[in-house]
């Protein structure tokens, strides 16, 4: 019940009035049964916009963190979170890429909508990085579509100098990956299928593709330097990169 209150009373008609989110292709999210939405990651407020563009709730897995605090502030976080549809997932542990692909197929097999940011972490620098493919591990263990999604935001300038954000949610047709059934586990279907996925979101957003993993880039950055500058050090070169670039016809 509170996932519903925080999208049509607490939170949702706020945002509407304030960012006037646009959606596109919400006609391709299936109106019953599991599917997962993949979308790029460039903001913190994207589980917000993204939800509110749909009708069916969406569960996303969220960092344990937010669900750990204590007194009253941890209390009021953990059930805001957990209200507006956050699984909590601890990416501290050896085993926290099993345990949310675990979480995640438990909620597919429920039935419901799965949330998932493929490049795992926020784009350092406005570019889509490399998918990690628990997504397709998802989609080939449960049999579910994958409907692709590009957040967009851009800034409309006001009088006097001031700038307020405009949003646009961009749904791409439901991918069908039935053709690799019985192929869960194979690393190399698994990289397939997830380039096949980023290709989509790249063409849906207009992002610039990095083949490098955004959490790589932002451990490199930690020791100073910009995005940029950790990338021209981790990507492979210029040929080679062109040859693994995601395509629509991956595997």
């Amino acid at each position: 019940m509170f996932y519903w209150f925080l999208k049509f009373v607490g939170i949702g008609p706020a945002v509407r009035v304030a960012f006037r989110p646009r959606a596109e292709g919400t006609e391709h999210v299936p109106t019953s049964g599991a599917v997962i939405i993949a979308s790029n990651h460039l903001s913190a407020a994207d589980w917000i916009f993204m939800p509110l563009s749909i009708k069916r709730r969406v569960t996303f897995l969220a960092k344990a963190e937010y669900f750990t605090g204590s007194g009253v502030k941890g209390f009021l976080q953990r059930a805001f979170f957990s209200g507006a549809g956050q699984v909590p997932i601890d990416r501290t542990s050896a085993s926290a890429a099993e345990d949310a692909i675990q979480t995640g197929l438990r909620i597919l097999r429920d039935g419901q909508i799965l949330g998932i940011y493929p490049e795992g972490t926020r784009s350092p620098d406005g570019r889509l990085y490399r998918g990690k493919i628990g997504v397709a591990r998802m989609a080939l263990q449960t049999g579910v579509p994958v409907v692709p999604v590009a957040m967009c935001y851009s800034h409309l300038r006001l009088p006097f100098g001031k700038k307020i954000m405009r949003v646009r949610v961009r749904f791409g047709e439901p991918l069908d990956f039935s053709r690799y059934e019985g192929l869960a586990g194979d690393r190399f279907v698994e990289r397939s299928i997830t380039d096949e996925i980023m290709y989509e979101i790249m063409t849906l957003s207009g992002q610039e593709y990095v083949d490098v993993y955004g959490a790589t880039v932002k451990k490199s950055m930690s020791s100073g330097g910009s995005a940029a500058d950790a990338v021209a050090t981790l990507q492979p070169p210029a040929a080679e990169a062109a040859d693994r670039a995601p395509t629509s016809l991956a595997g």
